[in-house]
């Protein structure tokens, strides 16, 4: 007789596995069930001060985002006695039960939630009560709930269930065993010997169950219990497994749910690592610890503990995982520096390892800025989402633009929410591009986005799939662990040089055009204070009185705001009304405390009280016109100091044009624009270059609008084809005003308006486009163009700390898929003799294709805020032509005096104090410091986080050599190189003002200074 066919006993195991997965639990009675309605979370002191309700299964509790205390009562009957006993809790959507002090202990997530159900189920609803119950206990648990689920999805705000049930352990130990080896069967090949005996034993073990009862379930156990036992091999290739539960700190909900997601989580880890001793969990970013220590100290305390014993691994380098694209390079120097910190000074760990599996493309200078800090390792895996191109391989050397390389691993699974299931350990077999020189992958295992990361499935499968013939070997261990594994095969791995472009979510470098405009003029704004209040430590003043605290807090909270899914404009409506909010109240503390800083600083300075004083924090002179109360004044400010306004006041050079402003022409004594009808720019004319800066017979500066059906993260690679028109010009008006030739003009679409001012200033070379739109298009997406009279097969795009040359060709799939760019303050298109220049001041999305400039504004997708940009925003941007590539015409500078005006201040009188300076004598007519290579940009001034010293942080911008001399005005007593930390490298010079630095292309450098007394 035949043997069965294989596709039968496979359908049977799998048929007896789901009547078995039923009979595990058997609810034995109900829990009687209160809670306390809130619209917001309240303590649990707080507990019932909500809206009082009583609950039977059905019964509705909350809308969207509403929260309750749960009281759960009940007694475990009689007839449980010598039974497992546990709980079956639903709420349809996250629950927190907590002790009788208020302390989370485990974290439930309803069974419906949304989740990619190919990686598992969500739910999480057993609670355990008693291995071997006597009878009679007591249940009395409280629960912090919320009515949404994973993903802020509402799932009707009822109870589900909320029972006492038996949970019969023996079935449910044979359920994990028969769905390892079921899948283990669908994973081999067929010609396996091992696929053949598994399935034949399974489907024995099938035919036990026909009825299932405690004898049936014993005799299935012992077919399948042979198979588990034979073990594999000698391994070509070993698996490290990590618990993971990726936690988006805001995404589809505000960032005080991600709070209460981080109780949730961390107390089921917790709870798992006391059922499975060899479960070993990892978790980043302190932003989400520092939470935790706030809100749930006990909690925290717990989590400490296991740190110390090696099961719970604290990961990540950066404060958070932010967006690496549109963060400034400041600010990532920032993340790097207060996340290393935090772990540091909370649990004696140095972070060695990058944590970044989720965000949406990675800069070409992260790897500097991680060698630099002591980060070795880097770990993601979102460039797994590519659409058009596989990237070469998932364990490689990763080659920033100034050289620098850091070891970079990518899970083969391509996922951060593994199911630990035989098939993610074949997957990763059979998918590592680099097993050819590589014994050693990484499996990120759990459910993330609060669901608690690993259930009991995910170890029960593990504890199965250690050494089981027939799969990889897995062993559960901390990440840093892997990376020193991988660390040994590294000699053998591949470099990949430059960005690692993500070919997906590019509309994320435009969505929420405001928070980037807020984030851009924040990190501007907080480089000036600190300028500011290390100048005030140069001139006497006790650094003491530096606002240390102050601007930690702001950073942080600056930093809170770069997470991947915040800046990059993927959130919900309420994270950005409420980011917006906090945004505006930030800006206006920081100039408050420049104007105070600087005040004092004039009144330092022998000012008047109330004399406005200029102050210019950039490393060279600046010469130009600024508007002062109204009028208009022509200046001289020296690098890196201040002058009185009536001691800055110079004579423009002569000249015998006049500015000329018509309504089709603006001329000054460098440029002449000329205006076709529509309002487009028609003719851009350099008259020191004598040649048109504009393609001719192109228009410049149209605004066109595109049908844009994307979401947040995406919109069509084939936009251009679907254009929805142009912007219309309504209005014109043309003037001269002091130093200015003016066009304004007022454009509309639809029910949207945009108002620009175009302007050039009197001996200037720039054409500056100051605008202001009131975007109400759902749908729709508005870009900007110019097409230059330059050729070029690259354009210059200004990155954090230097220069990415990108295609301007389309030849590839790889080029073809790169379209949507970003760059910072500017991206320019340069031949050997010429080029021009596209600044800006808050954008960051660009395309570039031949020799057309193009600048994405404005996007308005309908998911997931459906008000996302139909508001009234500011902006701008500039052309600047100029002779000479990009480098010989310090386009670089351009853009700092764009984004950084020269600022003013009203003198402060200043009573000298503790033996202070009653003036800047020593500083007088001298700049804080000096950098003579035009190449070299100071890019902030400090005090250092843990003494008095000053920190100074260069860098190298155009890709090449530099030698100069670093000059301070103050005399000091030391000269040190630091790391990004602030940990000193090497004494350069005592009881000097100065020193040479050597700079290798694109290279940072941190000094630290000690001033003399």
């Amino acid at each position: 007789m035949p043997y069965e066919t294989n596709h039968i006993m496979i359908q049977k195991a799998k048929q007896r596995l789901a009547k078995l997965q039923d009979y595990i639990y058997r609810p034995i009675a109900g829990l009687e069930v209160e809670a306390w309605v809130t619209k917001e979370p309240v303590p649990y002191a707080e507990r019932m001060s909500g809206r009082h309700i009583r609950l039977q299964p059905g019964d509705k509790w909350g809308e969207l985002w509403d929260c309750a205390w749960f009281h759960f009562q009940g007694t475990v009957p009689e007839t449980a006695a010598g039974q497992k006993v546990v709980l079956l809790i639903d709420i349809n959507g996250e629950l927190c039960l907590v002790d009788e002090a208020g302390t989370p202990r485990q974290g439930l997530t309803n069974v419906s939630s949304e989740f990619d159900y190919s990686l598992g189920r969500p739910g999480k609803r057993v609670v355990d009560v008693s291995a071997a119950a006597r009878g009679g206990e007591t249940i009395n648990l409280w629960g912090d709930g919320g009515c949404n689920d994973l993903f802020g999805h509402y799932r009707s705000g009822t109870l589900k269930e909320a029972d006492i049930a038996i949970c019969h352990e023996e079935a449910r130990q044979l359920a994990y065993d028969l769905e390892v080896l079921i899948e283990l069967v669908e994973q081999l090949p067929d010609s396996s010997a091992r696929k053949a005996q598994v399935l034949q034993s399974v489907y024995e073990a099938a035919l036990q169950l026909s009825e299932i009862n405690e004898e049936s379930v014993r005799l299935a156990k012992a077919y399948v219990a042979r198979e588990l036992a034979k073990k594999g091999g000698d391994s070509v290739l070993t698996i490290s497994a990590i618990g993971h539960a990726h936690i988006d700190l805001a995404w589809l909900w505000p960032i005080r749910e991600t709070i209460r997601k981080g109780a949730r989580t961390f107390s089921t880890a917790l709870r798992n690592m006391e059922k499975y001793p060899s479960y070993v969990f990892g978790a980043s970013q302190p932003q989400l610890y520092q939470w935790m220590k706030e809100h749930y100290p006990q909690l925290y305390a717990e989590v400490k503990e296991r740190v110390r014993e090696g099961r719970w691994e604290a990961q990540g380098a950066m404060w958070v995982e932010p967006d690496t694209n549109i963060s400034g390079g400041e600010a990532l120097v920032r993340q790097i520096l207060y996340g290393k910190r935090f772990f540091r000074e909370e649990f004696g760990k140095d972070m060695k390892v990058l944590w970044l599996p989720d965000v949406f493309g990675y800069t070409g200078s992260l790897p500097q800025l991680l060698k630099k800090s002591g980060v070795d390792y880097m770990m993601t895996q979102k460039l797994s989402w590519s659409t058009y191109n596989t990237h070469p391989h998932h364990s490689f050397l990763w080659e920033g633009i100034d050289g620098t390389k850091v070891l970079t691993h990518l899970p083969p699974e391509d996922t951060y929410n593994s199911p630990a299931a035989p098939r993610s350990l074949t997957k990763i077999e059979r998918d590592y591009l680099d097993r050819n020189v590589s014994e050693h992958a990484l499996m990120l295992f759990g459910i993330g986005d609060g669901g608690g990361g690993p259930g009991e499935e995910h170890l029960e499968r593990l504890e199965r799939e250690v050494n089981l013939l027939g799969l990889p070997p897995v062993v559960q261990e901390p990440a840093i662990t892997f990376f020193k594994r991988l660390e040994q095969e590294a000699s053998r791995f591949q470099t990949y040089r430059g960005e690692l472009y993500l070919e997906k979510h590019q509309g994320t470098l435009t969505t929420q055009a405001r928070n980037k405009w807020y984030n851009r003029k924040l990190e501007k704004a907080l480089r000036e204070l600190e300028f500011a209040a290390s100048l005030q430590i140069a001139l006497g003043e006790s650094p003491a009185e530096y606002p240390a605290a102050r601007l930690e807090k702001i950073w942080k909270e600056v930093l809170l705001y770069q997470f991947h899914d915040i800046l990059p404009g993927s959130s919900i409506t309420r994270v950005y009304d409420e980011s917006l909010e906090r945004y505006a109240q930030l800006l206006e503390e920081v100039q408050t405390m420049i104007a105070e800083a600087y005040g004092r600083i004039a009144g330092r300075s022998g000012a008047a009280a109330g004399e406005i004083v200029l102050f210019n924090s950039l490393p060279w002179d600046r010469q130009e016109w600024v508007e002062i109360g109204g009028s208009w004044k022509y200046v001289q400010v020296p690098a890196m100091s201040w002058r009185k306004l009536t001691e800055a006041a110079a004579e423009p050079s002569a000249s015998e044009q006049a500015l000329i402003a018509e309504d089709f022409r603006l001329e000054n004594e460098r440029l002449v624009v000329r205006f076709a009808e529509n309002g487009s720019i028609v003719s851009l004319y350099d008259k020191a270059a004598g040649r048109e800066a504009i393609q001719p017979g192109a228009e410049a500066n149209v605004f066109t609008v595109y049908h844009d059906d994307g979401d947040a993260w995406d919109f069509p690679r084939d936009y251009r084809d679907t254009i929805a028109g142009t912007m219309t010009l309504e209005s014109r008006r043309a003037y001269v005003s002091g130093p200015q030739a003016v066009v304004e003009q007022v454009y509309r679409f639809g029910e949207s308006t945009l108002k620009q001012t175009i302007r050039l200033l009197q001996g200037d070379g720039l054409l500056r486009f100051d605008t202001e739109a009131d975007w109400r298009e759902t749908g729709k997406m508005l870009r900007v163009a110019f097409p230059v009279a330059v050729v070029s097969d690259q354009v210059n795009c200004e990155i954090q700390f230097g220069v990415l040359k990108r295609p301007t060709t389309r030849n590839n799939a790889i080029e073809f898929a790169r379209d949507e760019i970003c760059a910072h303050h500017y991206l320019d298109l340069s031949q050997p003799d010429y080029g021009v220049a596209l600044l800006n001041d808050s954008k960051y999305g660009h395309s570039v294709e031949g020799n057309v400039l193009d600048l994405n504004l404005l996007r308005s997708p309908g998911y997931p805020d459906p008000q996302a940009d139909r508001a009234e925003h500011r902006f701008t941007y500039a052309l600047y032509p100029h002779a000479g590539d990009f480098i010989q015409a310090g386009v670089y500078r351009k853009g700092y005096e764009l984004n950084i005006p020269i600022a003013s201040a009203a003198a402060i009188p200043v009573t000298p104090q503790g033996g202070g300076k009653s003036d800047s004598s020593s500083l007088h007519g001298k700049a804080f410091l000096t950098i003579e290579h035009p190449n070299v940009m100071v890019e902030a001034v400090k005090k250092a986080e843990d003494s008095d010293h000053l920190i100074v942080r260069l860098y190298e911008t155009a890709g090449a050599g530099a030698d100069g001399e670093l000059s301070f005005g103050p005399a000091c007593r030391t000269i040190e190189e630091v790391n990004l930390l602030e940990e000193p490298i090497g004494l350069l010079a005592e009881n000097t003002d100065r020193i040479r630095l050597q700079f290798t292309p694109f290279e940072i450098k941190s000094i630290r200074v000690q001033l003399a007394e």
